[in-house]
């Protein structure tokens, strides 16, 4: 909670007057009718002494303020004398009634309040926002007469002299209402120490200058308009400034809503805020709010009956705690990255101090891409897979990106947002970059292949162009951007966990299977720059926000980078090639309702349609047939594995046309040094996490949840140029089942991968009755999943008879398997689902 620095804070030295009040203490909670005294026994000489001066000070400023009220009327006055008058009533310079500090709200995109932002939690409201008896009770205990006076009231001020002389102790102040506005104005405008020293030091040079600004006020404002100001700016105790952060902090209510009793408690607390705070003093409190119950019923604004009645009424609180910043946030995380991107960002101000009193002071409504549902989706999947205080120390981070906009929908951290010394908990945004979250990012794996295979696609390749990928690789050849040779002969490249390698593989099918020796060739066939520029023009770069670096394995995904780069580079293929920056913040508002500016939002087409259809193609197959088989959505939807080096960490980045997203799991303590093998979460053991391990189903799960109840987009059919070599799917051979009885022949084929149907009968000489006469497409090879039609025989005759329809449609025994589009491929060490590494 912020330190109370404006209003009367908690400071007793600050109310060294108050308007009709006469009683109270702020170091003991005094009850009603006890005066403030001076001495008491505890005193020390050096106390004594400057309370001394202080009551000195005010005769002396009382008898000038006196001079001051009577040189106008005086016909003697001189000309010294009438100049001081002038002085005295003139504006004084630099007189500014702006600054005063208003809450900042972050509000999700449904209009929900995420998080506030505050030196002071304070809501400015419209007198038509307070209801009459608040107003009315304020009026009662500090200044029964505000309406009646000017500036400066002369009853007040000589009747509280003569009272605290005569009897050495402070038992009545002489402000007003628009004096402790000045006062309490000057204090929330100072900037320093210094400057709050002077606005609450006890001298007769200070309380001219509240008088002169005092004057001022009274000329510039009507009475309404100051007594709203007074309200908004008072301080209510327990962090909260202004009525209506009061009402909301202490009744859960509105300023409006409030009775009798609450706008009676809320004005006995201004005089001393911690003294009479009811949430720490309740009896005290109390006590407070019935002498303000009294002082109502005094003057005649409510009736003796009432003021008894409420008295009578305990005091009853429904306190709502309102915290700065983003820890106690639905989405702590996000709200992070919003609050870095206003404080680095000189679209909202120059310095970073202009940038933070903006965000803190200024009363903000910053209005942002969240979408609430999207961000409970990807929290409860990242939690449900990787728990916040698991005991292998990982930790799991998701970012959410539509397509077509670079808006982001979510971000999770799997931790709360707090010191990193405690269990759970991390101040790091591993989603984001590190000038949004001081993350340096995360090896990416094989989630970069996805921009060689851009790449090719974008230089003509066909789906069925193919390159022998060798069991190991030796990277030599290879020039970056600048036109040097990185490629590094020692070295030798190889597949990962599925020892895939020693054959040719298509793009399709190269993609699918994620084969790093494929991917090394194809890049070089494509060319490093080519293929790091593709990444770039993808929004690509270093979480560090330096440039990519470039070497072979760049296509294997060495360099650092964040979930929220990725889902966005993954979004632009969902959106058919327009790439558009992230943004959280959509609109800006200040306290008075006026738009401020935010940052643009930039979306460009840098890969064309048919390019991005033709990457989609592929990478939905990764879903359907690939290393994350068994993930989709029910709906268009393609994908990535990624699985860094020695399983460090694991990555899954996927989308449809409509979300994006990118998800990590890794171990923030280093991956290489903590690996993720023989891994166990909770309960759930794992031997060794590739992407598909856990990565992907989160990406699914959470996509689900985000998704729930929208409609589907589908993708669009790449150009018929891409299939000009064949799908690009590997051939497989198909069996003759020729001559074999028809339930054995569709059980072969099915055994083999292919889906079959039967079709009409047909006469043959060669083959008997009721056994396969002719297949479609026949033997030979062909692309695996093909429909293999059969044709039973009717016999050698003009026709069969009805004896032989029922061996039309065979019945399978239970025992044979469904058909699959694709040969299941055996399970790999540590991988039950059988899934490859990526």
């Amino acid at each position: 909670m912020p330190v109370p620095t404006g209003a009367e804070g908690d400071d007793p030295d600050v109310r060294d007057d108050v308007g009709d009040d006469v009683s109270g203490d702020p170091a003991e909670a005094r009850g009603p009718g006890r005066p403030r005294r001076f001495f008491s026994g505890s005193t020390t000489r050096a106390e004594k002494a400057r309370a001394v001066r202080g009551l000195g000070a005010l005769g002396g400023l009382a008898g000038f303020i006196v001079a001051l009220m009577l040189l106008p009327t005086a016909c003697t006055a001189g000309v010294g004398a009438r100049d001081t008058a002038d002085w005295f009533s003139t504006e004084p310079d630099g007189l500014s009634t702006a600054g005063v500090p208003q809450r900042s709200r972050v509000l999700a995109a449904d209009g929900r309040t995420i998080a506030t932002f505050f030196y002071q939690n304070r809501v400015d409201v419209p007198m038509e926002k307070i209801a009459p008896v608040l107003r009315k009770a304020v009026l009662a205990i500090e200044d029964s007469r505000f309406y009646e006076h000017g500036a400066i009231d002369v009853q007040g001020t000589l009747r509280a002299l003569a009272s605290n002389v005569s009897s050495g102790e402070v038992t009545q102040g002489g402000s007003g209402i628009t004096q402790q506005y000045v006062k309490n104005l000057l204090l929330t405008q100072a900037d320093s120490t210094e400057e709050r020293e002077a606005a609450k030091e006890i001298s007769a040079a200070r309380k001219i200058r509240e008088l002169r600004y005092a004057v001022a006020i009274e000329k510039r404002f009507p009475k309404e308009e100051i007594l709203r100001r007074y309200l908004n700016i008072a301080y209510y105790g327990d962090g909260a400034y202004g009525i209506e952060a009061a009402s909301r902090h202490y009744f859960s209510k509105h300023a409006s809503e409030l009775d009798l009793a609450e706008a009676a408690l809320l004005a006995g607390v201004i005089r001393y805020p911690y003294a009479y705070d009811p949430t720490r003093h309740a009896r005290a409190a109390k006590d407070r709010r019935n002498v303000v119950l009294d002082r109502m019923a005094e003057l005649g604004w409510i009736d003796s009956a009432e003021a008894e009645k409420t008295k009578r009424q305990p005091v009853e609180l429904d306190v709502q705690h309102t915290r700065s910043g983003c820890v106690a946030s639905e989405a702590p995380f996000f709200c992070d990255y919003v609050q870095r991107e206003i404080l680095n960002n000189k679209v909202f101000g120059k310095t970073v101090k202009e940038r933070e009193e903006l965000l803190k002071r200024g009363g903000l409504t910053i209005r942002t891409t969240l979408d609430r549902r999207a961000q409970k989706a990807a929290r409860k999947a990242v939690l449900a897979y990787v728990p916040a205080k698991n005991s292998a120390h990982k930790a799991a981070a998701e970012a959410m990106v539509e397509p077509g906009t670079g808006e982001i929908k979510a971000m999770v951290v799997g931790r709360e947002l707090g010191p990193d010394g405690e269990r759970g908990k991390t101040w790091i945004n591993f989603a984001a970059d590190a000038s949004h979250g001081s993350s340096i990012g995360m090896q990416a794996g094989s989630t970069f292949k996805a921009f060689t295979l851009a790449a090719a696609l974008d230089e003509g390749m066909p789906f069925g162009t193919r390159l022998m990928a060798p069991e190991k690789y030796t990277p030599t050849g290879f020039r970056n951007c600048e036109g040097e040779n990185v490629g590094d002969p020692s070295a030798s490249l190889g597949n990962a966990a599925d020892g895939e390698g020693g054959r040719t593989f298509s793009l399709v099918t190269g993609t699918h299977n994620s084969v790093n020796t494929y991917f090394l060739a194809l890049q070089k066939e494509v060319g490093l720059c080519d293929t790091v520029k593709m990444a770039e023009r993808l929004g690509m770069r270093q979480a560090n926000g330096k440039p990519l670096e470039q070497f072979p394995s760049f296509t294997l995904g060495f360099n650092a980078v964040s979930p929220l780069r990725l889902a966005a580079a993954y979004a632009a293929f969902g959106a058919r090639g327009e790439y558009c920056e992230p943004i959280a913040i959509k609109a800006v508002t200040d306290a008075s309702g006026k738009k401020l500016k935010v940052p643009p939002r930039k979306c460009e087409q840098v890969l064309d349609k048919d390019v991005a259809d033709a990457v989609n193609h592929i990478l939905s197959g990764v879903l359907t047939k690939g290393t994350a088989r068994g993930l989709g959505l029910g709906r268009d939807a393609a994908g990535k594995t990624g699985t860094v080096d020695n399983f460090s960490a694991a990555w899954f980045a996927g989308y449809t046309p409509d979300l994006a997203a990118a998800v990590w799991v890794g171990d923030p303590r280093g991956g290489y040094r903590y690996p993720m093998t023989s891994l166990c979460l909770d309960g759930r053991c794992y031997g060794s996490v590739f992407g598909a391990t856990i990565p992907a189903p989160i990406w699914q799960r959470s996509m689900l949840g985000a998704l729930k109840g929208t409609d589907a987009t589908s993708f669009h059919r790449p150009p018929s140029f891409y299939f000009s070599r064949g799908s690009g799917e590997d051939r497989v051979k198909v069996p003759d089942v020729r001559g074999m009885d028809l339930d054995d022949a569709v059980a072969r084929l099915r055994a083999a991968g292919f889906t079959t149907d039967v079709g009409e009968r047909v006469r043959s000489r060669r083959y008997e009755r009721g056994t396969v006469a002719e297949m479609s497409p026949g033997p030979g090879s062909v692309e695996p999943g093909t429909t293999i039609t059969l044709r039973p025989s009717a016999g050698p005759g003009p026709g069969g008879d009805d004896e032989d329809d029922e061996r039309r449609r065979p019945t399978l025994p239970p025992d044979i398997p469904l058909p699959t589009n694709t040969p299941t491929l055996p399970p790999l060490p540590g991988d039950p689902a059988g899934r490859a590494p990526a």
